[in-house]
This record gives C-alpha cells, sequence and structure tokens, in this order.
C-alpha cells in the first residue's frame, strides 16, 4: 500500500510528492541555462520564428486578448524574456486571429528514444507533417535514437504548471511554497530563495497571481510535460541524451523536447560550463 501525505487537505501518495520536485527541478535548471545560452544564439531569428508560432496557435485557439487566455500569455512572457519585440508579437498574434498563415499552422507530437533507451516526448509545430518528421527521423538516427510509435513513451509524461519563483531575501521560502499550496498547488521545490511550484495545469493563472500578490518575485510560468518516472544513465549517455534534445530543438519545426532522464547536480554544473 503506497503511504500517503497530504496537501491542503488532498492526500496524495508520498512517494509522488517527494519525486515530482527531484525530477522537474532538475529539468527546469537545465531549461534555464539553455535560455541563458540562447542570449546571445546567433540563431535568434530562428528562436523568434518559434515564439511566433507559439504565440498565433495560442491566440488562434483562446483570443488575442492575452489577460484572458492564459496559454497567450505564458508564450509572450517567454518570447520577452528572449527580447522578442512586441510588434513582432503583436503580428503573430494578428496572424493567428486573422487565417491565412496562422491557420496552416498545427501541434504534432513525436514519441522517440535517444541513448540509454531514454524516453523523448518531441513537441513541433509545422505547416508540413512529412518535412517535419523527415528532419525528426534523420536527426534522431544520426545521433543513435529512434522514433517510437504512438503510446510508446508518451504514458510516463503528464502535463503540469511550473512556476519559478524568488522569495524576498527576508522572508522564508518555505512560506511562500506554503502560500502557493494554499492557493492550490500540488508540490513544490525549494532551492535557496528560489521556489519551484508544480500545479495542475488550469491552476496555473491562480497560483501565479497569489505568489505575485504575497510580493514574491515570478521568474517564469509554463506548462509542461513532466515524466512521471525517471531513470538514471551513466554521464556519457546522459550527456548524449542531452545533445540530442538541444539538437532536435535547433530544428526549425521543433519547439521542445522532454525526457525521462534524471540531470544530476554535476550534469547540470558541466552544461553551464559548456
Amino acid at each position: 500500500m503506497l503511504d500517503l501525505t497530504t496537501y491542503a487537505g488532498v492526500s496524495v501518495p508520498a512517494v509522488f510528492a517527494k519525486e515530482a520536485s527531484l525530477q522537474v527541478s532538475g529539468h527546469s535548471k537545465w531549461a534555464q541555462i539553455k535560455r541563458a545560452k540562447g542570449a546571445n544564439d546567433v540563431k535568434r531569428g530562428q528562436l523568434f520564428t518559434k515564439f511566433g508560432r507559439e504565440i498565433s496557435i495560442a491566440a488562434r485557439e483562446g483570443g488575442a486578448d492575452p489577460d484572458g487566455n492564459s496559454r497567450l500569455r505564458m508564450a509572450i512572457d517567454r518570447a520577452r524574456e528572449s527580447n522578442m519585440p512586441m510588434d513582432t508579437i503583436q503580428r503573430a498574434i494578428q496572424r493567428g486571429v486573422g487565417g491565412g498563415e496562422g491557420a496552416s499552422l498545427e501541434e504534432v507530437m513525436y514519441e522517440a528514444y535517444g541513448a540509454g533507451g531514454a524516453a523523448l516526448l518531441i513537441e513541433a509545430t509545422t505547416d508540413n507533417r512529412n518535412r517535419t518528421v523527415a528532419e525528426v527521423r534523420a536527426t534522431l538516427t544520426r545521433s543513435g535514437g529512434s522514433l517510437g510509435e504512438a503510446g510508446s513513451v508518451a504514458w510516463n509524461f503528464e502535463s503540469r504548471g511550473i512556476i519559478l519563483a524568488q522569495a524576498h531575501d527576508k522572508s522564508d521560502p518555505e512560506d511562500l511554497a506554503l502560500q502557493a499550496i494554499d492557493a492550490g498547488a500540488d508540490d513544490f521545490n525549494v532551492d535557496g530563495q528560489e521556489v519551484e511550484v508544480l500545479t495542475d495545469p488550469t491552476q496555473v493563472d491562480a497560483v501565479r497571481q497569489a505568489l505575485e500578490a504575497s510580493g514574491a518575485k515570478v521568474a517564469s510560468v509554463d506548462v509542461a510535460m513532466v515524466p512521471k518516472t525517471q531513470i538514471d544513465l551513466p554521464n556519457d549517455q546522459t550527456t548524449a541524451v542531452m545533445r540530442l534534445v538541444e539538437r532536435l530543438e535547433d530544428l526549425d519545426d521543433v519547439t521542445r523536447v522532454y525526457t525521462n532522464v534524471h540531470l544530476s547536480d554535476e550534469i547540470l554544473a558541466q552544461a553551464a560550463a559548456s
């Protein structure tokens, strides 16, 4: 029988409550490392194209008002973090609500394997599925990976809201985390003054607003596919998976790639220094 713990009056498996934070934490730090490295990337134009597509789809699906469309607001926030100009963002929104190019875009998800049997979920936005799958397959093959069948790895991932917030210097980050729980969050991880909060995707806005109302600085808000369980691989295979993820994310049509490989502090430090 699973050991149960209680958050905000809801009983959940204690193993999950512990592991979820550990799983997301490493991948959140890796995402931060990649964003920092991409700040002066010569491929910024490619990055803006990807943001533009994401914004267009979000506007097409939920409307042009970011106050009433949380997905659009998150997409805009990510674009602004990379200094995407507001006029470019506005044009992407108009493409989404105005038909034309925005109407031809579709989102696809590929399932794949990397070194050591690592599971990969590959999100892409495309106007040509044949082109995209050919590029993804070729990139996987060159790196020793392979495409999987539908359902082969997706079962091990779930959509979760992820919020990174910074507590005030003189405040207790544990108190901030508990405020997030009271607002509807499921779990949290504290690292110094930084608090990583996990939520159901539908609760992201409510928890974000509660954190901001408390005076915390919200660094990022996202909805991502989080692995339910992770695998530990030798450092060389973990590094190979990370490089494959980066190669896939360099493809024009690929938006994001998720993996179930555990990223240790040692691996993350090497990634930051490279």
